[in-house]
């Protein structure tokens, strides 16, 4: 019965999206740190635990749709370049011993060559740009 009255309710609102469960974590985090922190400093901590949990149900409540799935997207998206970029740097350190990493002047992509054969040209397989470097 109250599921169901819940369900109405949430017709044709945003609900949750993953801004507002990374929002929702972080505010969790700040709630931790508040906790430690004495002083002005520590009320200036739970002041924006609750603005931003207020926020946070500001977006869910919200029937706004197409706003709240731009922020998502644009959120999405910043998230997925810093994933990416993470990813690569640890793909890089990994394989360092064995590979040396160069960035193409033309394009900016990383390429990947061998170790230890000396001055080499190298193509960009993504534009075709030759440029020369030593492994």
């Amino acid at each position: 019965m109250m599921r169901e009255k819940l369900a109405r309710f949430m017709v044709g609102r945003n609900g949750n999206d993953q801004l507002n469960l990374f929002l929702f974590a972080l505010d969790a985090v700040l709630l931790v740190t508040a906790a430690f922190v004495k002083g002005i400093a520590g009320r200036v901590f739970y002041a924006a635990v609750l603005a931003l949990l207020g926020y946070v149900y500001f977006r869910m409540f919200s029937r706004n749709l197409v706003r709240r799935r731009e922020e998502n997207g644009k959120f999405l998206r910043l998230y997925y370049k810093i994933r990416a970029t993470l990813k690569l740097r640890r793909e890089k350190w990994v394989q360092r011993k064995d590979y040396k990493f160069y960035t193409c002047p033309a394009c900016k992509t990383t390429l990947r060559v061998p170790r230890g054969h000396g001055k080499i040209k190298i193509v960009c397989r993504k534009c075709g740009n030759t440029f020369t470097g030593k492994s």
